[in-house]
């Protein structure tokens, strides 16, 4: 008999013109239009392609992602398809990354992980069963992390952000292939109104980019921290394999019974704004006590010396002692735009706080030694809202407190021995739980024991609390939030680093990472970008201009990350408008 063959769609094709690099979507124009000459070879080809995707848990999938829009939409249609809540915000979407351009990911297969364990089943995310991407994905050998672990300098790690790729324009303008193998990153790290109850796969990826980033030591920690965060990988990777599918759709109960502890646990640390507490807009709170105060660069002080110090507004007065503390301060200090970073060690009882207070030539360099925990979380609390050029009225300051304590209350080590079972030893696998760097400073067994005594802090945590304690104690790292890029200073001679994060721009050594100086993006004018010689101009309040050549890569990625947190910065978790795609594209796509 006849058979009549299906006639086939061509309503996704397109024409591709790859000398040009450009879709020529305007079906309206004439060839002669776009310019195109009789010799112009032309490609019918899908718009949607197929796309090998790495998602930060390290899984791969397959998508079918459309090459002609620009990577912005494409982004913001993956994370629908993935059921990530907020795919309309950037910072809720992540950023796609090029591994093909960075020289960390260097194996023949583009895939750091074997292709049998790094894959998702062909199944596993149908539509509907999206929820696989909230379960938490254990390390199952220790040859995985050992084969992806390579320690890397400062200039190293900045190479690697060289690959991500251009927002504003599409897959196929910037080389990509069908089956190309890209990283789905969070790019900024402003997390915008995470919800327990209603992002377990955003707070899930959020965790796995935070656990990757801690064991491949991506960012610093101490070695407490790293106790503290191995403790919580163990707890979240025991609940994980408690927790039955069924379990896992059905969450309802568990996320009420958490609710209560969660209701003041705000991962948007940094990128939401926040009100006055009303009762104390007459009365601005302070703090006055005995601290030890060093200033290294000052010959005047040899070592740490106690001061009576009193924090108002945003600044610190000393004073000799209490009783001269009506009369003029020894020393102040306006902590208005400078950097704050711990020096914490729980079992030498020694907090300290480093602050570099941007002056004229650069940074002045100011350490304050306090006494016990309790005076640790109130200062340093008031130190980084300071910072911020926010004062303890602030209504985020009892929250910041209360998570700087509870950071430092998870890294206590009480070991006892009634609550360490022996047979409790058999489950865990250090291998996969710290870096590479502590199993060559220690034996199995002794990380084994400070993973388990760590563990008794956090033993009582539901699985998505446990999750949510690990994103937040990965944002009180002093390194977080900040992406490095190699750069030349105007006036320099040497290859600096220039460090970008949500609020502020960090001129920083190569060789240490030290800030050399600070600029707030509050108190920039505007930016500018020469594109043939890549340099990037920002001119701040008071006359103050930063220019800088980016030596490493095309300088759209600076000027996109700059963009992207200016355009962050006016969103409000009260705000339910549409995202502005366009604002978005004005501020990041370099015709501003």
């Amino acid at each position: 008999g006849l058979y009549r063959s299906k006639p086939k769609d061509w309503s996704d094709h397109a024409l591709w013109w790859e000398k040009k690099r450009t879709w020529l979507l305007k079906t309206h124009w004439t060839l002669d239009k776009y310019g195109i000459q009789a010799d112009a070879k032309l490609q019918f080809t899908p718009q949607h392609k197929l796309l090998r995707l790495q998602l930060p848990n390290m899984k791969y999938v397959k998508v079918k992602v459309n090459f002609s829009d620009r990577v912005f939409k494409a982004v913001s249609d993956i994370c629908k398809t993935f059921n990530i809540r907020h795919p309309e915000d950037i910072y809720s979407s992540p950023g796609l990354y090029s591994k093909t351009m960075t020289p960390t990911y260097d194996s023949h297969d583009g895939s750091p992980l074997s292709p049998t364990s790094a894959w998702f089943g062909d199944s596993a995310l149908s539509e509907g069963n999206t929820g696989i991407l909230a379960v938490s994905q254990p390390i199952t050998s220790p040859e995985i992390l050992a084969k992806m672990y390579k320690p890397q300098a400062l200039l190293d790690k900045a190479k690697i952000n060289q690959g991500w790729l251009d927002s504003s324009r599409s897959l196929m303008e910037q080389d990509m292939k069908e089956n190309e193998a890209l990283l789905l990153r969070f790019k900024y790290y402003s997390f915008f109104d995470l919800n327990p109850k209603y992002d377990a796969i955003r707070i899930n990826q959020l965790y796995e980019q935070a656990k990757w980033a801690i064991l491949l030591e991506e960012i610093e920690c101490t070695e407490e921290e790293m106790m503290m965060f191995a403790a919580l990988q163990y707890h979240i990777n025991k609940l994980s394999i408690m927790s039955s599918e069924n379990h896992l759709n059905n969450s309802d109960k568990e996320v009420d019974e958490v609710d209560a502890a969660l209701s003041d646990l705000e991962i948007t640390l940094e990128g939401g704004k926040t009100s006055t507490i009303l009762g104390d807009i007459t009365s601005i709170p302070e703090l006055a006590d005995y601290i030890k105060v060093f200033k290294p660069k000052k010959l005047t002080l040899k070592g740490y010396k106690q001061y009576w110090c009193t924090f108002k507004d945003t600044s610190i007065s000393c004073y000799k002692s209490k009783e001269e503390s009506n009369g003029t301060p020894a020393h102040q200090m306006n902590l208005r735009g400078c950097e704050v970073t711990p020096d914490v060690n729980i079992s030498g009882q020694k907090f300290n706080i480093k602050l570099l207070i941007p002056v004229a030539e650069g940074m002045n360099e100011i350490w304050l030694r306090c006494d016990n925990e309790k005076q640790y979380g109130h200062w340093m609390a008031a130190c980084r809202l300071a910072s911020k050029g926010k004062t303890m009225a602030d209504s985020s300051y009892n929250l910041e407190v209360q998570n700087i304590l509870s950071f430092l209350k998870m890294q206590h080590l009480n070991p006892d021995p009634q609550l360490i079972p022996d047979q409790v030893t058999t489950d865990i696998n250090p291998e996969c739980l710290v870096s590479p760097r502590y199993l060559k400073k220690y034996k199995n067994k002794q990380i084994t024991a400070r993973i388990l005594e760590a563990h008794q802090n956090v033993a009582q945590m539901s699985l998505i609390e446990a999750k949510m304690r690990f994103i937040q104690a990965w944002q009180s790292l002093p390194e977080f939030g900040i992406t490095h890029f190699i750069a030349r200073f105007q006036g320099g001679k040497k290859e600096e680093l220039i460090g970008i994060a949500y609020n502020r721009l960090i001129r920083m050594d190569a060789g240490t990472g030290d800030a050399i100086k600070t600029w707030r993006f509050s108190n920039m004018k505007q930016w500018n970008v020469n594109w043939e010689i890549k340099m990037v101009t920002v001119e701040f309040a008071d006359e103050v201009r930063v220019a800088f050549i980016c030596t490493e890569m095309d300088c759209k990625v600076v000027h996109e990350f700059i963009g992207g947190y200016i355009f962050l910065s006016t969103r409000a978790k009260d705000q339910n408008e549409s995202l502005d795609e366009e604002m978005f594209y004005k501020l990041t796509s370099g015709w501003v």
